[in-house]
């Protein structure tokens, strides 16, 4: 089974070099991908206050329902 696995891994080794990576398939990946990279830093300092906004909503819910 060990053999298999290496033959099939070392087969189709050659062939990712023929796929370009996906960045380079499709302008709109690259645009995507650009935006989350400059969106990071206002989603990291806004989560902390979305996750309190949430909690606190929920909380509010379940104890509607005690």
């Amino acid at each position: 089974m060990l053999q298999l696995f290496f033959a099939v891994a070392f087969s189709a080794m050659p062939l990712t070099l023929y796929v370009p990576p996906i960045r380079s398939l499709s302008l709109l990946v690259e645009t995507i991908e650009d935006f989350f990279r400059q969106t990071s830093l206002y989603t990291v300092r806004a989560y902390p206050r979305i996750r309190d906004v949430f909690s606190s909503i929920f909380r509010n819910i379940f104890n509607l329902f005690r």
